[in-house]
């Protein structure tokens, strides 16, 4: 994927898979507008991605707070003059347990940072990319997006609503020819695998518990599969291809290009209600 002359925002960018897409954008070509809470880890990603010679900026921010949300794209505007895509990363497991034993606060503040801040960050650029009259947002979904995901329900439930409003996005921008879609990296070991262990089968269930063990010995999906997607979702070989959750493992992505008129005219890669007659049944 070419990101030459394309400038990139990427949220949750210090560690792990916003660091992998950070890396890939560089490498593609692209200049990029970091954001992270913690600016230690921030700057150390931000010094080494400088030396691929490509303009690296960045901003210590919380997305869930909405005034940080516009000071970060605003700031961006004025470092770049423009922006062409926003990665949504930001994201949190949030508490782990039944709903009626959770903290209630630690339940909201999750949503704020995986429902809020994305939609946050979309609200602010949104009105640029329209100007322009072009651009790209990739939202990161996963898993709890399609399955039930008990006892991480503020996951589960933030990353549905994300899925359903890049859709929904998606229809609102068609005219503004900028392209809304939403990617499933699978499962990564990353920090928040690390969590899910630390929690332990009492807090995330026993099945959830043995699968990430599983994950973790063996190694999960590779941060580059959904850093790669991220690339081709930013890039003009993906133009016309909007409202979709693509899975970075298991979908065909690559030749997506060449079935774009086939996924314009139906539902292919988005969520939608299982019927009777879906499982061959009249009711």
């Amino acid at each position: 994927m070419n990101l030459t002359g394309r400038t990139a925002i990427i949220t949750g960018a210090s560690q792990g898979l916003g660091k992998a897409i950070a890396e890939r954008f560089v490498a593609a070509g692209a200049d990029v507008f970091l954001v992270a809470r913690g600016e230690a880890e921030l700057r150390k990603t931000a010094h080494e991605l400088a030396r691929s010679g490509r303009r690296v900026e960045i901003m210590t921010a919380d997305v869930a707070d909405d005034a940080a949300c516009r000071a970060v794209v605003d700031r961006a505007i004025q470092a770049f003059g423009h922006i062409t895509a926003l990665v949504n990363n930001a994201g949190v497991y949030g508490p782990m347990g039944r709903i009626e034993d959770v903290d209630w606060s630690q339940w909201v503040s999750a949503m704020q940072v995986n429902l809020f801040g994305t939609v946050q960050m979309c609200r602010h650029l949104i009105p640029h990319l329209r100007t322009r009259g072009y651009g790209k947002i990739v939202n990161l979904s996963g898993g709890g997006a399609t399955a039930p995901l008990p006892m991480i329900s503020a996951y589960a439930g933030s990353k549905a609503a994300v899925v359903r409003l890049t859709e929904t996005f998606a229809e609102e921008l068609k005219d503004a020819r900028v392209d809304v879609n939403a990617i499933a990296p699978g499962a990564l070991n990353t920090r928040l695998l690390g969590e899910v262990l630390s929690a332990g089968p009492d807090k995330v269930g026993k099945q959830f518990y043995e699968r990430s063990l599983k994950q973790r010995d063996e190694g999960g999906a590779p941060l580059a599969k959904g850093a790669d997607l991220a690339a081709f979702l930013a890039s003009a070989e993906s133009d016309g291809i909007t409202g979709r959750l693509l899975s970075a493992v298991w979908d065909p992505w690559p030749t997506l290009p060449q079935r774009r008129d086939q996924l314009a005219k139906g539902d292919i890669y988005t969520l939608r209600r299982i019927v009777p007659e879906d499982r061959g049944q009249k009711w």
